[in-house]
């Protein structure tokens, strides 16, 4: 018996890397499981080695980029299983450019993936949930790269977007009982492979991707039926609670602010509050204006 035993999930981007880790661990814990990927052929292979354990599972290679896919993606799970109980938004890619070279394609391209995928995928998979009257789950997929990243204004700001849906969806979806999570995950992929620190390409100690697939399967079960509108950092050998943006310090004057008291103030009641920023934080460094470099 397994905690899973019961449950139909889908998992999207599932023929490589992290998506296959989260198939095996679904099925492994007794879910009939969807693996999606445009790549057929390498969702097949993850089907074949879930069905040589005896597992419930079938491919499906439709764009989850695109309505008419996301639909068929859903539709397949509800199909042959009778019903949809989770969906994991793992699918992403990425088109790596800094911001002041980056194309309106390379740009669009990752928010079709990444953002309309997400929103279109977890929107069929919560109408299905809602009429079925069983409640559910969503995990949708963050970044670090969400805290900022060189050359990343695509896929940063996709994250962003979908770290924001995530406590949005939380909020809307709990009368029907549907729970809605995001992973962070850390792990050595295709896409890792071109991770960036200051510009530049870093050779990452290898991080099995397989090891983020627990948590999801802890997340898609009953026994956390409690936890919703959260983010965690998985993969590794952690667990953690990524904090939501909140208000922090700040200064106030009864009938508000001119701009005479803000230059008066500002600097020496906030200026040394403000906050680092980026995926490897230094301290704030400007302190002496922002100039452009000598070329």
């Amino acid at each position: 018996m397994g905690i899973l035993d019961g449950k139909a999930a889908v998992v999207t981007g599932a023929g490589r890397g992290i998506g296959r880790g989260h198939c095996l661990h679904l099925a492994e814990n007794g879910a009939s499981v969807i693996v999606n990927d445009i790549d057929a052929d390498e969702a097949q292979k993850v089907v074949a080695e879930i069905a040589a354990k005896g597992g419930k599972v079938s491919a499906n290679a439709s764009d989850i980029g695109t309505r008419e896919g996301a639909r068929e993606l859903v539709e397949q799970c509800v199909n042959e299983f009778g019903a949809i109980h989770a969906i994991v938004n793992n699918a992403g890619n990425v088109r790596d450019r800094s911001f002041l070279k980056m194309t309106d394609q390379e740009f669009g391209d990752v928010l079709r993936v990444h953002v309309h995928g997400t929103f279109m995928c977890s929107q069929e998979a919560a109408q299905r949930m809602r009429a079925q009257g069983s409640g559910g789950c969503i995990i949708n997929t963050v970044s670090a790269a969400h805290f900022g990243n060189f050359g990343q204004t695509n896929y940063a700001g996709s994250k962003g977007a979908i770290a924001s849906m995530t406590y949005t969806w939380a909020l809307e979806l709990v009368r029907y009982g549907i729970r809605v999570n995001a992973v962070s995950p850390a792990a050595t992929t295709r896409m890792s492979a071109t991770a960036k620190v200051g510009g530049k390409v870093v050779d990452l100690p290898f991080i099995d991707p397989a090891l983020n697939g627990p948590f999801v399967a802890f997340l898609c079960s009953d026994e956390a039926d409690w936890i919703t509108g959260q983010i965690f950092g998985t993969g590794a050998d952690r667990v953690i609670v990524v904090e939501q943006p909140r208000y922090g310090a700040g200064m106030f004057k009864p009938g508000g602010w001119a701009l005479e008291d803000i230059q008066q103030q500002f600097k020496k009641t906030l200026g040394n509050r403000l906050e680092p920023f980026g995926l490897m934080k230094q301290p704030y460094p400007f302190y002496d204006g922002v100039k452009p470099q000598a070329k």
